[in-house]
């Protein structure tokens, strides 16, 4: 399959938003099509890329951005981190899609069952930091508790939601040039939560205007 031309590639952040919505359909039903993967187009690709989306997610290994969103090569500017947690490097690196690649549209991208979001949940609760550069990650979503209700054994899928939309407010207020694009309606933040078990990514947060018929807030 080609690559279609830029003109025809989602441009705005509703379109770009809606084609993610599609993919995800179909690698859930089951009827992925895999685009974007012949070798006429890696070679094409070579030249340049057009990507339509920038994706900010979690490094787990089950939660791969074109695979769940059933995209393909030069689709995606992907950016994973455990967390994902926001640090100059991953601000850099967004700022790179929306101001170098032109991305209309930004997922943050979290899921159900994170193994970092238990392992800060485990650190506080038994009062002890891990070692070495774990301890950044653990640092950063520690913060997300600050906003979360306080319980005695508090739900990691809920406090996954606290700290998504934190992620995304992060990411607007910190970064100068998304925020400027936002407000030019040029590009749309969006929060989404991917569930391991029936494989349905939804929307949680947006900033920015996706449309009213776009989507549907959990």
């Amino acid at each position: 399959m080609s690559l279609p031309a830029p003109s025809r590639r989602p441009a705005t952040p509703a379109q770009a938003w809606a084609e993610l919505v599609a993919g995800n359909a179909r690698f859930r039903e089951g009827a992925s099509d895999h685009p974007h993967q012949s070798v006429q187009l890696r070679e094409e690709l070579a030249a340049g890329q057009t990507p339509y989306a920038t994706v900010f997610g979690c490094s787990d290994s089950r939660v791969a951005a074109e695979i769940i969103f059933d995209q393909g090569l030069g689709d995606l500017f992907v950016v994973r981190t455990a967390g994902p947690i926001v640090d100059p490097g991953v601000l850099g690196t967004l700022e790179f899609g929306v101001e170098v690649l032109r991305t209309p549209l930004i997922v943050v991208l979290a899921h159900t069952s994170c193994g970092a979001i238990r392992a800060t949940l485990d650190a506080v609760a038994e009062r002890s930091l891990p070692d070495g550069f774990l301890r950044d990650v653990v640092e950063r979503i520690a913060v997300s508790l600050l906003t979360t209700r306080v319980q005695q054994s508090p739900d990691p899928d809920e406090v996954g939601l606290t700290h998504l939309r934190h992620v995304v407010s992060l990411v607007v207020d910190r970064s100068a040039a998304i925020r400027h694009r936002v407000e030019a309606g040029a590009l749309a933040v969006v929060g989404a939560r991917y569930d391991l078990t029936d494989g349905s990514a939804h929307a949680v947060t947006v900033v920015g205007d996706l449309g009213v018929r776009s989507l549907a807030l959990e």
